[in-house]
Order: structure tokens, then sequence, then C-alpha cells
């Protein structure tokens, strides 16, 4: 007997693939593909990349609200209060990932050679 209150989907037709799918051996995984060829720099450009996208993060809410204070009609202030949040996120964010480095160096730093 059928329950009318819930839809009747066919989730398997609605299933989207990507770029990401593969077959053994028709190609390689794209994730293996990163994987063996890095396309990124090394550690301290990375970091240095980060910690820029940071700082516009931190940035932004106050430049959104000078420009909300000056009376630009472009910007409301429900723009400001996502942007707080998202660099309130993002410097949760950094924290942990922080934290995480320095666990890493500790424990790498333990091990006797």
């Amino acid at each position: 007997m059928m329950n009318s209150n819930f839809p009747n989907y066919d989730l398997a037709s609605r299933i989207q693939h990507t770029k990401f799918d593969s077959q053994f051996g028709k190609m390689p995984s794209m994730r293996m593909d990163r994987v063996e060829s890095p396309e990124s720099g090394n550690f301290k450009q990375v970091f240095t990349g980060l910690m820029e996208n940071l700082n516009q993060q931190m940035e932004a809410p106050d430049n959104l609200l000078k420009d909300v204070m000056s009376g630009n009609q472009n910007v409301d202030i429900h723009d400001v209060m996502t942007a707080m949040s998202k660099s309130e996120i993002s410097i949760n964010v950094a924290t942990q990932m922080v934290g995480k480095v320095i666990n890493a160096y500790d424990r790498i730093s333990q091990i006797s050679v």
C-alpha cells in the first residue's frame, strides 16, 4: 500500500554523472591525476594565498559597512551580516588549521630517527 503523502521519485534516473566518474580501464580518475601531478605550488605559496584570502574576507564586512553608512543603495545591511558570518567562519577554520599544523609538527618532531 503506497502512502500518498510521500512523493514517488526515481532517484536513479536523476543522478548526474560528473567528471570524477570513471570506469576501470577506460581512463584514469581525475582524482588520481591531481595526486600524480599537483597544480599548486609549494607549501609557502599555498599558505600565503590562504592568508591573503583570509585577509580579504576579514576586510569585506568593514568595507560593506562603510558603503552602507555612506548611503550606497546597492549594499544592504543583510550583505554586511552575511559577510560578517563568512569572516567568522573563516577565522574559525583558520584557527583549527593552525592547530592541526602545530599538532602535525609536534608529532613529526617527536619521531626518533
